[in-house]
């Protein structure tokens, strides 16, 4: 394969886990407008819990990556420390394939 092939490959992947992190961010906004008006159960709370360290995990990645170089520094980032991503990013590609799917 080519690096061509390659690139495309990783954005269409890269796209869908994105995808996949914003469906579950609206998730955390109903739950914390449901949470202003009753109270939430202990799966919804653990939910907004994994949601919003998801989101604290995404600034810093997306700030390393806007800057100068952050391209190439990120992938050397994760690396070094790899739980930094979001959680949709850490799935394995056929996880992420079969909850398309679903």
């Amino acid at each position: 394969m080519n690096t061509v092939d390659e690139i495309k490959e990783a954005i269409y992947k890269n796209k869908k886990r994105l995808a996949k992190e914003l469906q579950e961010s609206r998730e955390l906004i109903f739950l914390v407008r449901k949470s202003l008006t009753t109270s939430l159960t202990d799966e919804e709370k653990a939910k907004v819990k994994e949601q919003t360290l998801d989101i604290c995990k995404a600034i810093p990645a997306f700030t390393v990556f806007m800057l100068p170089g952050g391209a190439l520094l990120l992938p050397l980032l994760i690396k070094l420390i790899p739980d930094i991503l979001p959680s949709a990013f850490k799935e394995d590609d056929e996880e992420l394939e079969n909850s398309k799917l679903e």
